[in-house]
């Protein structure tokens, strides 16, 4: 097996992120993305699919005028059509996609195995001449027997190809089956290998660290996992794992994320589900009182991502699992000191607080929290300073024994 390196990020979220149901992108929504993703460092882009008409492949020409300092990549299927589409595009890179697996072969394009090393010995040295790096996607292939998957590598090798593109159409391996199916692949060829991996049971991301760790040199990913149906590889998820649970680089700045994140739901119109990993809302947020406590005392207690990387920080919030560490520590924050018979009773507001409004306290309501309690203590000390009053001078009647 090849000695594991950096892998190469090439982030679709300009096509197979559009792909996501109800999602269509302007085309200065996709330049501003761009610049976006080539600001924080991602190396590639699939940026379109020029056979989708004139708008498409004018966006697409756009992208390429801009010299951006990341190479990109568009998509078409192996034919001529989308090939001749994509040379009108500008482009300089494109990935050439087949069906490989023999369910696809039959019901969708009712082709032979023959038709897919055909189309390969064609249409490659075809988009080579025409001045095309060529990749030779693989649609399918965790569905394709493995021994006809390393004849389609041996033939995309042979016809000049750069790399192959292993897709997870349906997000249907686990991480073990796909390290199996990549190492293969990098064991039969010395061409790159992509990993292009859908969430269908929530494994994109998990499925990606392994085909890296197979090998894999290259990687596709889109911001906040968009893709059709369950998504993609979410490129925020991607990146911090490759950099922190594998120690590898893949030149992104991460602390670009949350901007990046933000700006791919707004022109998505698609929310990001606020327990989020890495930009979500509330992915730094702690309430439980054993993880506050220990937060208080030492960061790194409950802290597996920096938060500081990404030009964010820990946040507190009181709710139905705060305890009194907490309670004083907000409290004090806001400038207020509190007593512990006043913590205890604050908890208690807050707690009932969260179970009636499914929410936590705002700073106004915790003042106002505050502030009840201490009109009902000063009211307690009048009543005990009157009740005091009214006892002196009396007799002591405990003296006095009955008759």
């Amino acid at each position: 097996m090849r000695r594991q390196k950096n892998p190469i990020v090439n982030d679709t979220t300009l096509r197979d992120g559009e792909q996501t149901a109800g999602v269509a992108f302007t085309p200065d929504e996709k330049i501003q993305i761009a610049r976006a993703l080539a600001a924080a460092g991602v190396p590639e882009m699939e940026v379109g699919i020029p056979i989708m008409g004139n708008e498409e492949r004018e966006t697409i020409s756009a992208l390429n005028q801009m010299k951006l300092p990341s190479e990109l990549m568009v998509w078409g299927r192996m034919c001529g059509p989308d090939l001749a589409a994509a040379i009108k595009s500008d482009a300089r890179s494109i990935n050439l996609s087949i069906p490989v697996s023999d369910i696809q072969l039959s019901h969708k394009v009712k082709k032979s195995r023959a038709w897919v090393l055909d189309s390969i010995k064609t249409w490659v040295p075809r988009a080579i001449d025409a001045g095309l790096r060529v990749s030779v996607g693989c649609e399918d292939a965790s569905r394709a027997d493995l021994d006809f998957l390393r004849i389609v590598a041996e033939f995309a090798q042979r016809s000049g190809a750069r790399r192959l593109r292993f897709a997870d159409t349906l997000g249907i391996l686990d991480p073990g089956s796909t390290f199996s199916c990549i190492q293969t692949l990098v064991q039969t060829v010395d061409l790159d290998i992509e990993m292009h991996a859908h969430n269908d049971f929530g494994l994109a991301t998990a499925n990606t660290l392994m085909a890296v760790r197979a090998g894999a040199t290259h990687v596709n990913t889109t911001v906040n996992g968009l893709g059709e149906r369950a998504g993609n590889a979410a490129l925020e998820e991607t990146v911090m794992a490759l950099h922190q649970l594998y120690g590898l680089s893949t030149g992104i700045a991460v602390s670009h994320f949350p901007s990046i994140s933000k700006m791919v739901s707004r022109a998505s119109g698609k929310a990001v589900a606020a327990n989020k990993s890495i930009v979500g809302e509330d992915v730094f947020t702690h309430e439980s009182g054993i993880h506050v406590d220990g937060l208080l005392k030492h960061v790194r207690n409950y802290q597996g991502v920096d938060p500081s990387e990404l030009g964010r920080e820990h946040r507190v919030v009181l709710g139905k699992h705060s305890g009194t560490h907490a309670v004083l520590n907000t409290y004090q924050r806001m400038g207020i000191r509190l007593n512990s018979d006043e913590v205890q009773t604050l908890l208690a507001c807050i707690r009932q607080h969260a179970i009636r409004t499914k929410r936590a306290p705002n700073e106004l309501e915790l003042r106002s929290f505050f502030e009840e309690t201490l009109e009902t203590s000063q009211a307690r000390s009048r009543v005990h300073k009157t009740f005091a009053r009214s006892q002196r001078g009396k007799p002591d009647e405990s003296h006095f024994q009955a008759d």
